[in-house]
């Protein structure tokens, strides 16, 4: 990749952290303002990034049709949609669909709680490999092989008590995930969250997408999070019948 490519790129995830001056760009990317400004003036051309009254830099709208693009592209995520939807209404929480791209776990589609406490989360971002139950269950689908190559490249960070914080002890879990067909994060990632995740399966029977259902702990207990496994396990397999799942 090419240095003024690689430059324009973190601009724009720069960007997509909120708005940014001329000058905290050109830091962030260690060049002159004048070097900056060249970059955002041809991201601004074609409406990658959006320069305000006040002279701050913003994502440009340009971006709203990549992103769309890249979400149509992702066939799983239409085949999966009306069986979400249908979940999400069901159970009142929140529901994802995420995929394994480039050794990330990526949220490729989410359906809102109907509650005041919401997550973070949202389409595009990642999820944590070693604290999230769609990473669990799609990690737990990869050959034994990549999976230990994918787990040894995992920074273990402790973001909760209960947060899985060795290679050891993620893929004896991942054996567990691999052998039950499901997986869990018993408040790994965010204390006050409890997740219950299952794989999409395709065609050739390995799982294209991780479907989940989480739940802030001040709604439902840990154990009532387990009662709706066989909801979301009912939807999974009709999402993957629907995929052409054997």
């Amino acid at each position: 990749m090419t240095q003024t490519v690689t430059r324009a790129l973190r601009l724009l995830a720069e960007l997509g952290e909120g708005e940014r001056s001329l000058d905290q760009l050109a830091e962030v990317i260690g060049v002159h303002k004048t070097t900056a400004l060249r970059l955002l003036q041809s991201l601004e051309e074609d409406r990658f990034v959006h320069r305000d009254a006040e002279y701050r830099y913003h994502l440009g709208a340009g971006l709203f049709a990549l992103a769309g693009l890249a979400l149509e592209q992702r066939g799983i995520r239409r085949i999966a949609a009306p069986h979400l939807a249908a979940l999400n209404a069901a159970t009142g929480q929140t529901v994802h669909l995420a995929a394994y791209e480039g050794g990330e776990v990526v949220y490729i589609d989410k359906y809102d709680s109907r509650h005041k406490v919401r997550m973070y989360s949202r389409i595009g971002l990642r999820a944590g490999l070693h604290n999230t139950a769609v990473a669990k269950v799609l990690l737990a689908d990869l050959p034994v092989a990549e999976r230990r190559r994918a787990v040894a490249g995992i920074e273990f960070v402790p973001h909760a008590p209960n947060t899985i914080t060795s290679a050891p002890q993620l893929l004896a879990e991942l054996e567990t995930v691999a052998a039950q067909g499901w997986a869990q994060d018993h408040a790994e990632h965010e204390t006050f969250i409890n997740c219950v995740g299952a794989p999409v399966r395709d065609g050739s029977g390995r799982a294209v997408a991780a479907a989940s259902i989480s739940v802030p702990d001040v709604v439902l207990s840990y154990e009532q999070v387990l009662e709706l496994l066989p909801q979301l396990m009912d939807t999974v397999r009709a999402i993957s019948a629907d995929a052409g799942a054997p």
